[in-house]
């Protein structure tokens, strides 16, 4: 969109749908990282705390990457604009590690050939490890601009709203993710492999962030792109002074960043472990990150049906995302962001408990559709509130920094909640042995309740 005397005009839907997808195509490659890494990572011989250990990809990338790429962003004069060459950049090399993760053996394979010496059993685990740690870090670099995006070009009465549309392409990238594989299983009887479906969302993250970079207008006006980067050099000198700014927006601001704390506990709890849960809790698959071949082929159907099963939830879960996310934000624009950010959070709490007890897949697949509302208004709700206090100039670095408030939760999910888990191993039989990975949905309600009871103090603006 252009601006004209310094007034934002409207978005139709058609400019929102535009809009969102590209976050369709990141939503789209992430959904796969979250759905796949756990199977991909342990027949590579990943314990549940390596896995947990490499899982810090995305916390680490997230407060070190966004942050830096966001108040980057901000001071970026381009052909393309100020967040365009993120998003494009961000794209294409998460593409590349897309297709190199789920074939990290034999990428290890090539490479001992190459260099002539056996190379570590490790190797592999370790390439896998290291596309992740870039996955995660282009993702960043593309979602932090991506977010400072809407002040930026959309006015803000439709701030809610934008970030609706940005709910939506998240429901609905993650579904055709998630669901795509199980699809074809179910209707036509062909498994897709794991590198297949990964070059598919390859494709998707490109593409999308193309037709969004594409369709979408940064100001065009490069004088008032250089008097916002002059205001922003002006107030901010260093990061220190980013946090200082940051937090003396508002009081508000420090209670709604300390909800998402809790609130990124409670969500990773679940995005992190859901996949291994299916596999081992409900379909009853014993450890195999130590197990011999020939034992991990005795236990390959029941993998693959826990992982569809998983695929199947996350394609419920984002799909409940999907219809409630346009719902949400015009409940939010009528009755406020806060009152229907705690319903949907206590919605999420009350489908962890559903998720800790139930041994019953049908039951789990409907707590995961209840969870996907809380879903929604994650996605949206805490950044619509959020945007009310951004001050021009500052909207990469804000959002930024905001995003440690969601990257730094994951260091506790993916080092103390794995250990935990790590260490509750009982046994299934005399050879077997397996985990409690129902724990982590115990622990993620109880921390959503907590982002629940500091949502009821945050004072919205009228």
């Amino acid at each position: 969109m252009e601006e004209n005397n310094n007034v934002l005009k409207k978005f139709t839907s058609a400019q929102f749908l535009n809009f969102a997808l590209g976050f369709f195509g990141l939503q789209f490659a992430w959904q796969m990282r979250i759905i796949l890494s756990g199977p991909v990572t342990e027949s590579l011989g990943a314990s549940p705390f390596i896995y947990g250990l490499i899982w810090l990809a995305g916390p680490f990338t997230g407060m070190v990457v966004q942050p830096i790429v966001g108040a980057l962003s901000d001071k970026t004069v381009s052909p393309l604009g100020r967040r365009r060459p993120y998003l494009l950049g961000g794209a294409l090399l998460a593409s590349v590690a897309l297709w190199i993760f789920p074939n990290s053996a034999s990428v290890a394979d090539f490479l001992e050939k190459m260099v002539g010496i056996h190379l570590p059993a490790l190797t592999a685990l370790l390439i896998a490890a290291i596309m992740i740690w870039i996955i995660d870090a282009c993702v960043n670099v593309a979602q932090g601009p991506y977010r400072a995006l809407i002040p930026d070009i959309v006015p803000e009465e439709q701030y809610s709203l934008a970030n609706s549309y940005i709910s939506l392409a998240i429901g609905l990238g993650s579904v055709i993710a998630a669901g795509a594989a199980p699809f074809l299983k179910y209707f036509f009887n062909y498994q897709m492999s794991i590198p297949a479906q990964f070059i598919m969302a390859a494709l998707a993250f490109t593409l999308g962030m193309v037709w969004t970079c594409i369709t979408i207008k940064e100001h065009n006006n490069k004088k008032e792109t250089l008097k916002d980067v002059a205001t922003a050099e002006k107030q901010e000198d260093s990061f220190i002074d980013a946090l200082k700014n940051f937090f003396a927006l508002s009081p508000e601001v420090t209670k709604i960043c300390t909800m998402q704390f809790f609130t990124w506990i409670g969500t990773m709890c679940m995005m992190i472990f859901f996949t291994q849960y299916a596999v081992h809790t409900l379909y009853c698959v014993p450890d195999l990150t130590t197990a011999a071949d020939s034992t991990k082929q005795m236990f390959d159907n029941a993998v693959v049906t826990g992982t569809n099963f998983s695929s199947i939830c996350f394609a419920i879960f984002n799909l409940v995302c999907f219809l409630v996310a346009i719902p949400i934000g015009v409940l939010s624009a009528k009755f406020g962001n806060k009152k229907v950010h705690i319903i949907s959070l206590l919605s999420m709490v009350l489908a962890y408990l559903g998720m800790a007890f139930a041994k019953d897949p049908k039951i789990v697949a409907a707590m995961m559709g209840l969870a996907g509302i809380g879903w929604a208004s994650i996605c949206a709700l805490p950044f619509a509130m959020l945007s009310q206090y951004i001050k021009k100039g500052t909207e990469g670095s804000v959002m930024g920094i905001f995003n440690i408030f969601i990257a730094g939760p994951q260091v506790f999910v993916c080092t103390l909640v794995a250990w935990v888990i790590s260490k509750c191993g009982f046994s299934m039989g005399s050879d077997y042995i397996n985990y409690h990975w129902e724990y982590a949905f115990l622990i993620g309600a109880f921390c959503l309740l907590v982002a629940a009871v500091i949502a009821k103090s945050v004072k919205e603006k009228a």
